[in-house]
């Protein structure tokens, strides 16, 4: 007996079911990325609408902006392996891609089962997110190399034959556009591959909670009270850094859980139980503490600002007009905590 096509009514029916079904699941993986994520909400809202609509997505930000994180928390509640790259002169196609194991092709000749999977091939067979930070300092060939993979979703392996990817298989790229230091420009065929999210830095009140996240400071490390105010002050100093007229990129937020952490332990040694008052000039313990809090801010910062290239000035230097502003020149700003 024949069976009677559906009509359109019901295959739109079914489509809109399907949908609704899709976007409840959507939701719920955002609900539950989004606890182990601080803020970053409207990110997280785009990334995961690009990841789950089968998009290869671009993230363009600063270091330490929380662009791994998010994907890693995606990755990790839908179980799927994110495959890291680090994208640099070295990475040639065939790293990417693969190659044939040379000694035992001197034995055996190619064969299908003596090809080394690259992480772009491993991704398309497991379904994998391949990740490539820092991707436009990636050779152009080796770019390009993702093309086919990306377009089409399989690619053509000499000597081992036709792969297809596995439909949760996606590309996403980062870089970071303040650094033009061994970086180049992506051409056009690539980026009209991708979609673009650009991420930038937290606010202060987002970085603080990080901070507190990260450099939580065991009970009897430090009294609370001075835990609290190191924890601000490492955020203030580490923002200011961002606003420098010296400074081409500042410090992430991971110079502030540095800082936090290098300054606990040097309070420890050096015996700072209180962070003081908020003149600087009147308190013996303020002083104290202020320049402990340099001392950690030179440990923890120096080496994590680029300074403009027409500038004549050292790091060292740029930190501590950054600490006086913030603790001689500002000081309501500077109160404790």
């Amino acid at each position: 007996m024949a069976t009677a096509a559906p009509s359109g009514g019901d295959i739109r029916a079914d489509a809109a079911v399907h949908l609704r079904g899709r976007v409840r699941e959507i939701a719920r993986t955002r609900a539950r990325v989004a606890r182990r994520v601080v803020g970053r909400e409207h990110e997280l809202d785009l990334i995961l609408a690009a990841v789950a609509a089968g998009r290869d997505l671009l993230l363009e930000g600063p270091p330490g902006a929380s662009k791994s994180t998010l994907l890693r928390a995606i990755a990790a509640e839908w179980g799927i392996p994110v495959l890291f790259v680090e994208g640099n002169v070295d990475l040639t196609p065939a790293k990417l891609i693969g190659h044939h194991d040379p000694a035992r092709v001197l034995q055996e000749g190619y064969r299908v089962d003596n090809f080394v999977d690259g992480p772009l091939v491993k991704a398309m067979r497991l379904g994998g997110f391949l990740y490539i930070e820092e991707f436009n300092r990636a050779p152009d060939d080796t770019r390009n190399a993702l093309l086919t993979a990306m377009a089409e979703r399989e690619i053509e392996i000499p000597r081992v034959g036709h792969l297809s990817a596995a439909s949760t298989f996606r590309v996403v790229a980062t870089m970071n556009p303040h650094d033009n230091v061994g970086t180049t420009r992506l051409s056009s065929s690539v980026t009209d591959r991708f979609n673009r999210v650009a991420v930038t830095y937290q606010d202060a009140a987002d970085e603080l909670r990080i901070v507190a996240l990260r450099a939580p400071l065991a009970d009897g490390d430090l009294p609370a009270e001075l835990a609290r105010a190191l924890r601000a002050d490492a955020v203030d100093l580490t923002r200011a850094t961002r606003a420098h007229p010296d400074v081409r990129q500042g410090s992430s937020v991971r110079g502030a859980i540095d800082l936090t952490l290098v300054g606990a332990n040097l309070m420890a040694m050096r015996g700072v139980s209180e962070a003081g008052g908020a003149r600087l000039d009147h308190d013996p313990a303020r002083q104290s503490y202020a320049a402990t809090v340099l001392d950690a801010m030179t440990v923890a910062l120096s080496g994590r600002i680029h300074l403009d290239e027409a500038v004549q000035t050292t790091p060292e230097a740029v930190l501590r007009e950054i600490w006086e502003d913030h603790f001689l020149l500002n000081p309501a700003a500077a109160k404790p905590g």
